[in-house]
C-alpha cells in the first residue's frame, strides 16, 4: 500500500460531523511528519465522493484557503452542511468535533 493509499483510508474512516487534523491522519497512517504529505494526497484526491477530504483541517482548526475541491468556502459549507457550526474567528473547535 502506497503513503496516499494509507492516508486516504485513514481519511474514510473520519465519520460525518467530525475533523481530524493533517498531522492527526499522518500519525494514524503510520508516521507522524508526514503533515504535509497528508497535503500533497488530498490535493490529489482521485475520489473526493468516498474520501472526505474535506474533513481534515489544520492544527488549529482552520479550513484551507483554497480547497481544491470547490475553491473558497467550499469546505467550510460541506463541513456546515454536516452539522459542524465555526467559532467567530472561523475555527472549527477541535475539542468539541475533532476525532
Amino acid at each position: 500500500m502506497t503513503v496516499f493509499e494509507r492516508i486516504y483510508e485513514v481519511v474514510k474512516t473520519i465519520p460525518k460531523g467530525r475533523v481530524a487534523t493533517y498531522g492527526q491522519v499522518a500519525l494514524l497512517a503510520g508516521n507522524s511528519r508526514w503533515a504535509r504529505v497528508v497535503g500533497y494526497a488530498l490535493h490529489n484526491n482521485p475520489a473526493p465522493e468516498i474520501i472526505p477530504c474535506h474533513r481534515v483541517v489544520n492544527r488549529e482548526g482552520r479550513v484551507a484557503e483554497a480547497f481544491v475541491f470547490g475553491g473558497g468556502n467550499a469546505q467550510r459549507t460541506l463541513l456546515e452542511n454536516e452539522g459542524i457550526i465555526f467559532e467567530k474567528d472561523g475555527r472549527v473547535d477541535l475539542k468539541k468535533y475533532g476525532i
